[in-house]
């Protein structure tokens, strides 16, 4: 039985990969952001279960972190901090948590010895494309403060692999969608504000366009890449290799919710001129060639999930859809 560590387990994805590493037989220790309440995020709504140890900390502390990697064979490092917006109010936060954090993973990883890291990156890397799909060799381009420390937090992690040889991959999964996702996304805002029968949704720019991942295919794409030895020391695309239009995704949800709702553009949620990705389409060729990972939701069946998932009443309480998230 391998020992897996997972670090933002109480966040979106990490929860779901958390699940899916219990299902396939992990061991998992699963670190849940420190707070006084005791609260354990999305990690709550997962089973009890023999093999899941949650724990309670903050990865920007070096001894915590090299504390609880003992006795694991495999990291997966979700834990940063993610919303675009907030990184123009609070930039020096997402260098604590996103470049020292990884600096401490990989540190303690290196002297306890033996430990596989799987780092997790970000789309937002590579900016608005300047050719599609967009493989691994596109330039990165920092076109806000949160991908400027995701790009100095994926080279942190790769300078662990040219220096000391650690058994380093770092994962780039593109837009990911699905239950649990917090309310800053445009999906899980879209869906809630719809279900709360509201008439008029407040957006920002809905020209760029994504490539959007179930997460449920996104977790896949973690474990495939952590199971497969030719992935150490290479950046991976996690990427449907299908392109959509933000307009077109939120039509396509006011269709599967048979909704007549409006969406008026909002200044406010406009990102400044220099700093929007306009452009994300994924190439997942090298992933599909290492390892047998492939998409199995479309973006409809992964949206009606998404939505059936919103549409219960225990799960729709937890958003505040009348509030703009940053």
């Amino acid at each position: 039985m391998k020992h897996a560590l997972v670090t933002g387990a109480d966040g979106f994805i990490g929860s779901h990969l958390t699940e899916l590493l219990l299902e396939k037989g992990y061991k998992v220790r699963a670190l849940s952001y420190y707070n006084s309440f005791n609260y354990w995020g999305w990690l709550e709504d997962i089973p009890s279960n023999p093999n899941l140890e949650v724990v309670t900390g903050d990865v920007r502390d070096p001894h915590f972190v090299k504390h609880i990697m003992q006795g694991v064979d495999i990291v997966f490092h979700l834990a940063a901090l993610i919303a675009i917006p907030y990184s123009y109010h609070a930039p020096d936060t997402y260098v604590d948590t996103n470049v020292k954090g990884t600096l401490n993973i990989c540190q303690a990883a290196k002297e306890l010895g033996g430990i596989r890291v799987i780092h997790t990156s970000t789309s937002e890397v590579y900016g608005t494309a300047q050719y599609v799909p967009i493989d691994e060799k596109h330039p990165k381009q920092p076109q806000s403060p949160y991908s400027a420390s995701k790009i100095g937090a994926d080279a942190m992690a790769m300078s662990f692999y040219n220096a000391f040889e650690l058994p380093v991959t770092v994962a780039r999964p593109f837009n990911t969608y699905g239950p649990r996702q917090s309310a800053r996304a445009i999906i899980p805002t879209i869906i809630s504000q719809i279900a709360n029968g509201m008439k008029e949704i407040k957006l920002g720019d809905l020209t760029p366009t994504r490539d959007f991942n179930y997460v449920k295919d996104t977790a896949r794409g973690f474990l495939a890449i952590a199971e497969c030895d030719e992935t150490i020391g290479k950046e991976i695309n996690i990427a449907s290799n299908f392109e959509i239009s933000m307009a077109d995704t939120l039509n396509l949800i006011k269709e599967l919710m048979q909704s007549d709702v409006k969406f008026i553009t909002d200044d406010q949620r406009l990102r400044p001129a220099n700093s929007e990705v306009f452009r994300l389409w994924g190439d997942n060729s090298l992933i599909c060639s290492l390892t047998t990972w492939k998409p199995e939701y479309t973006i409809e069946e992964g949206l009606k999930e998404t939505i059936q998932w919103f549409l219960k009443s225990e799960n729709l309480k937890k958003y505040k859809a009348g509030i703009y998230n940053l």
